[in-house]
């Protein structure tokens, strides 16, 4: 048997076994077996130092992105620079513990769901990123694989954006950090390529009705990572306001095909797990 997990708190929420399921079903991966494991910050340490061979891999969410980096044996460089890990890859070692390594698949996650609304080969001029949480440093990275080095990135607090701050320097990036203020939202919604928004589900509510009370038009594409509800408000004002909408549910999607990959080593089956995910969200 091959055991795989994803790891948060809370979790009950997580869609992660739906995809992960039906690309083992998919692939003929008859042993294999993927479940939700409710995970605090305190409990992960016991958790990790617990894997052994019969482990596959995890997926982390939030909180656990940031606190298992000093719990592995190596981290890719990509997990590195964006200072985020949400795989992590249990590597057989003979005669001795298994090696765990930390990887980032947020970052494939969010370049190609903003390829299903801008098109495979579109470069992006100009981005605004709402947030500043481990998906939002992996959103930077994403922007700057697009060739958007220089986004606006509107927080709610400079001072908890500092983690963030840094992965941009080690990226080699150059965001602007501006505080979130009703003018400088609606300015960034009507004037970039791109808008990412990394809030939780529901913070973004107070931006998509100030967009529709405003009556602005918008031009680009708009990425939500937040799913539930869906659409999100923020969703259902954009396209409203003439916009593209990528719902986040695309992000966890693709996410999870290169964790299946790197899991594995088999080609993740995009559409069946693409048609479980809908399945499931339709209810």
């Amino acid at each position: 048997m091959r055991r795989a997990a994803v790891l948060g708190h809370p979790i009950a929420h997580s869609l992660s076994p739906v995809l992960h399921r039906a690309a083992y079903e998919a692939l003929g991966l008859d042993g294999w077996r993927y479940e939700a494991l409710d995970v605090t910050e305190e409990q992960l340490p016991d958790v990790v130092a617990g894997l052994d061979a019969t482990w596959a891999g995890l997926s982390l969410t939030m909180p656990l992105k940031k606190t298992v980096l000093g719990l592995l044996d190596h981290v890719e460089p990509l997990a590195e620079v964006v200072g985020a890990v949400n795989t992590v890859l249990v590597q057989a070692a003979a005669g001795s513990a298994p090696v765990l390594v930390g990887a980032n698949t947020d970052v494939h996650g969010v370049v190609a769901a903003l390829r299903e609304g801008l098109g495979q080969d579109v470069r992006v001029g100009s981005a605004a990123v709402i947030g500043a949480g481990a998906t939002a440093a992996s959103t930077l990275a994403a922007l700057a694989e697009m060739g958007c080095t220089r986004p606006l990135v509107l927080v709610r607090s400079m001072a908890r954006a500092g983690g963030t701050m840094r992965a941009a320097h080690r990226m080699g990036v150059e965001p602007d950090f501006r505080m979130i203020n009703p003018q400088r939202v609606m300015t960034a919604l009507t004037a970039t390529d791109v808008v990412v928004s990394t809030l939780p589900p529901h913070a973004a509510d107070v931006i998509a009705t100030d967009l529709g009370a405003t009556g602005a038009t918008v031009r680009g594409v708009l990425l939500d990572c937040a799913y539930d509800p869906r659409p999100t408000a923020l969703a259902a004002a954009w396209t409203r306001a003439g916009g593209t909408t990528v719902g986040g549910e695309r992000m966890l999607l693709h996410q999870a095909t290169e964790q299946v990959r790197l899991m594995t080593g088999r080609t993740a089956p995009v559409r069946v797990m693409s048609d479980a995910l809908v399945r499931v969200l339709q209810g």
